[in-house]
């Protein structure tokens, strides 16, 4: 990866780690990670696209080697976008006029709040397997209505306890099936699917650079008298993608200023109408007791919800495109790099 170089930059808000590829005077495009994972799962895509572009990735705070600034989870996911605004606007990133956008699951939801709130700042979107518009748990339906008014089932409090403990102390084994190396080649990819030893080893450390806690991952929790017994705190990066905070429906109603390629793989475990990380849907599996049924608490749509958001945003003179990859999870640049790399500068020009 020479051709990247990697810098620390100042912003008004905190320092970022930022990967750049590229001349400053060629197309620029923004790519931004998901949850547990950080800029560099983004290197070889950066480092296949064609001469012309100029690629930067950031890692987002909490995570990588940005500063570890706290989540405020009551703002969504607004403290990630406003970061990511301030970068653009550095004059040491050498950025002018809009930029094209990647977001992957949760930069997939970063990506639509920033064109929400920054829209000048914001080019052609790509949406990598995004997150849903609703967040992340305790909705229903496609227009994301709550299951519960405290919006149990989503926050801090969902996040595995197993895996949590082992990101904390550094677990870079695959002893457990909560190891986050094996989390990672059983979720993120569609097994048998691995990436060679050296990006494995690459991507787990970069997985243990996140930091834990209540301001960060997962966050604090809070206990509610709904079914499964936990609803979202205040603080922390799970609580920011709860319902109660994210509502990304506005996108819809955005000047239609911002053509979309919707992109995700048809085998995608975490960010489904099926999701395995969904508490309705293991709940309906019988893998968490005491599930209220699918009257009060369904699999939460999440396909579905996406698809509503960008059908009210084409009809109200907005673009969009969705690309569905065969045998792939929820990583399409990584499981099918040249597929999504081409699909990336025909959809760019």
């Amino acid at each position: 990866m020479t051709a990247i170089t990697s810098t620390q930059i100042q912003t008004s808000r905190l320092r970022m780690h930022v990967l750049v590829r590229g001349p400053k005077d060629g197309v620029p495009v923004l790519f931004i990670h998901g949850n547990c994972s950080s800029a560099r799962f983004y290197e070889e895509t950066m480092a296949a696209l064609p001469e012309g572009f100029r690629a930067i990735a950031a890692d987002l705070r909490g995570y990588g080697d940005t500063e570890p600034a706290p989540i405020d989870a009551t703002r969504g996911l607004r403290d990630f976008s406003d970061d990511l605004a301030a970068l653009l606007r550095h004059p040491e990133l050498g950025v002018a006029g809009k930029v094209h956008v990647v977001g992957w699951s949760v930069g997939g939801g970063v990506a639509m709040q920033l064109a929400i709130d920054h829209p000048e700042l914001v080019g052609k979107i790509v949406l990598e397997a995004p997150m849903s518009p609703y967040g992340f748990g305790g909705t229903r339906g496609a227009s994301g209505e709550p299951c519960f008014a405290d919006f149990a089932g989503s926050g801090g409090g969902t996040a595995n306890p197993e895996f949590a403990r082992r990101l904390k102390e550094g677990d870079a084994s695959e002893e457990s099936a909560f190891s986050p190396r094996k989390v990672m080649n059983d979720f993120y990819f569609k097994p048998p699917f691995r990436v060679e030893k050296a990006r494995e080893e690459v991507f787990v450390a970069e997985i243990l650079k996140m930091r834990t806690g209540d301001d960060h991952y997962p966050g604090d929790t809070t206990t509610s008298t709904n079914w499964p017994g936990v609803a979202p705190g205040a603080r922390g990066v799970n609580n920011a993608l709860s319902p109660k905070y994210v509502d990304l429906s506005g996108f819809g109603k955005l000047a239609p200023a911002h053509d979309v390629l919707w992109i995700r793989g048809d085998a995608d475990q975490i960010v489904s109408d099926t999701s395995l990380f969904d508490f309705g849907f293991l709940g309906k599996l019988g893998a968490i007791p005491g599930w209220p049924g699918e009257d009060v608490c369904p699999a939460q749509p999440m396909v579905a919800q996406t698809r509503a958001v960008l059908e009210a945003y084409k009809a109200n003179g907005g673009s969009y495109r969705e690309e569905i990859l065969p045998n792939v999870g929820h990583s399409p640049h990584i499981e099918a790099r040249d597929v999504f790399v081409k699909e990336l500068v025909r959809f760019f020009g």
